[in-house]
């Protein structure tokens, strides 16, 4: 036990952080390091150099980035901060890089918010989320790894309220506020990556933190009343056996009424929540959708809900350690991701940086009721230029057709299709239940009845490189069936890439519907939406030929059939202004 006098001391200096960070002030005490790493001030590499840089995804100028972190609107003024290493293009010590734009397509690079400066996150600081306070304050929850190698959360507030970029942050004096310890069971390197929190009905916070007990994934559930002190409940807010350590969980509600955002805090009988969690056993962010109850503070996922790697995912392709936001002023929720390399760890290093971020997405739940539908915020639609329409087609098998006209390098393309002689489609054989495997199998260059179908992007003159995004249509028991697929085996003449090909099941009746198709270029990036965004996939390739001027994009029919095109429009995509 304490002495009388130390008691009291470590009262007062709990009294003192709690009023402080629930009135106007600051935390004042052991406050981030100030380092001197302006991003705005590392050279710009040019594009005969690095034909693969992006132009309007973002990324920083060079080294290392990964998860999105805490991203927000405030004042008018949106905020993303991610994993960045500031020493190379590998992974190493991570510090909350920050970066602010007031249209989330032109970013401008702003000092680190959060460095490594204090023994409980010397050795990282590690991903988290932004909770606003009332009276519309904003805190960030993040792991930090101490010296030790151990994992913990920490809070950090902004230094200047009125500051609408939030340049400089100060670390509570009472930091770790959450901990591994032997009493409580957590595994101290299995314990990371705080959500945004929520209000219960009791008027108290909730939090929910990434971890696993041997090969059980868990999302901690944390509570407090003052965001200081917290308290680990007995039980997890879920968990699900044989899925590994959860990293990255994210836990909002979604409207089951109209496709519009809600605050985090929002429930109710119009109201379904989506946990989604980041699967460190096979880097694959998965989510289900269910109901929360918040008198007992557990989640179900509806039923028919998968939790292993063959659940839904958000994307299929590259697109790992996600993190959402309520958009308060355009009432939307946000998505954001890291798209991983497929580039070599030599090759990372001699083009001197790794990883980007995905388009940021509007994210609602479609009408079934059963998924989520994602689609790229309208505000890249102002980077659109020199428009090309396709007139309404009629393509036969074999057929290879060029869209000509745009930046092919450099491109947003949407085109639909549609099928009439749906009997003559392939049967699916009962035992092809993995999608991915069975777009490896039937790549884009083997003839089906009915696909494949699709658009040739990142291509070459002579085909020697391309890309395939395409579907094809299967006769099912009940059914018919959709593939998508994005086949990068022949992405590029490099042989060290990664060229694994993806696939996805579509929920669309080609019955009823047009099979619609929109893919997002960006030099070394091919961000695909299916079904108006019901399933998507990214990938990264870095072809030798199909570079700058020497990239093409064809539209093609592989499949016996012919298939109509009744629109097709693509546009040459501006250059952002990104750090």
């Amino acid at each position: 036990m304490a002495r009388p006098s130390s008691l009291l001391h470590l009262l007062a200096r709990i009294a003192l952080a709690v009023s402080v960070l629930l009135g106007h002030g600051v935390l004042h005490v052991r406050g981030s390091r100030r380092v001197n790493w302006n991003l705005q001030n590392t050279v710009e590499s040019t594009s005969v150099l690095q034909p693969y840089r992006t132009s309007y995804h973002f990324q920083p100028s060079k080294n290392w980035m990964n998860d999105p972190n805490g991203p927000m609107i405030y004042k008018g003024i949106y905020h993303l901060f991610y994993q960045y290493n500031p020493q190379g293009p590998v992974p190493g010590h991570k510090v909350w890089a920050h970066s602010t734009s007031t249209d989330l397509v032109n970013w401008t690079p702003q000092v680190p918010a959060i460095v490594r400066s204090q023994d409980y996150d010397i050795n990282g600081c590690w991903s988290g989320s932004v909770t606003f306070l009332p009276g519309h304050r904003p805190a960030i929850l993040y792991t930090g790894v101490n010296l030790q190698h151990q994992q913990g959360q920490n809070l950090a507030v902004p230094k200047n309220l009125s500051d609408p970029y939030l340049i400089e942050w100060v670390k509570s004096p009472l930091n770790p506020l959450m901990a591994s310890t032997a009493a409580n069971g957590i595994n101290a390197s299995s314990f990371r990556d705080p959500t945004t929190a929520w209000v219960g009905r009791d008027g108290r916070w909730r939090v929910i933190i990434g971890s696993k007990r041997d090969r059980m994934g868990m999302a901690l559930l944390y509570r407090s009343k003052d965001f200081v002190h917290w308290t680990q409940a007995q039980r997890p807010l879920h968990s699900a056996e044989n899925t590994g350590m959860w990293e990255c969980p994210d836990f909002f509600p979604v409207s089951a009424q109209v496709p519009v955002g809600l605050d985090t805090s929002s429930n109710g009988p119009n109201v379904k929540h989506v946990l989604k969690v980041s699967l460190d056993d096979t880097k694959h962010d998965h989510y289900t959708i269910g109901t929360y109850n918040s008198s007992t503070d557990k989640y179900v996922p509806d039923e028919g809900s998968v939790e292993s790697d063959s659940g839904l995912r958000y994307d299929y392709g590259k697109f790992y350690a996600s993190k959402t936001f309520f958009d308060s002023k355009n009432n939307r929720r946000i998505l954001w991701a890291w798209i991983n390399e497929s580039s070599s760890v030599d090759n990372d290093i001699k083009k001197g940086w790794s990883g980007v971020q995905a388009i940021p997405r509007t994210l609602w739940l479609d009408k079934s009721g059963k998924q989520l539908v994602q689609w790229p915020i309208v505000e890249i639609e102002k980077l659109r230029t020199n428009q090309v329409d396709l007139p309404n087609k009629l393509i036969k098998g074999g057929t290879v057709l060029e869209v000509s006209g745009i930046t092919a390098a450099q491109a947003d393309v949407v085109v639909s299709f549609k099928v009439k002689e749906l009997e003559r489609a392939d049967s699916l054989d009962p035992t092809w239940s993995d999608p991915q495997m069975l777009c490896s199998r039937k790549g884009a260059l083997v003839k089906g009845s009915l696909g494949p179908f699709g658009l040739l992007v990142m291509a070459s003159k002579g085909l020697q490189e391309y890309t395939a995004v395409f579907f094809r249509i299967f006769k099912g028991q009940n059914k018919y069936v959709v593939l998508m697929c994005s086949d990068q085996s022949r992405s590029s003449l490099n042989h060290s890439n990664d060229k694994t090909t993806y696939g996805a099941f579509l929920d669309v009746d080609p019955l009823q519907e047009k099979l619609s198709l929109r893919t997002l270029i960006d030099h070394s990036i091919v961000e695909s939406f299916g079904g108006g965004g019901k399933s998507c996939i990214t990938a990264r390739v870095y072809p030798l030929l199909a570079v700058e001027d020497g990239t093409h994009l064809y539209i093609f029919n592989n499949g016996n059939q012919s298939v109509g095109v009744p629109k097709l429009s693509a546009w040459s995509m501006k250059k952002a202004r990104i750090n």
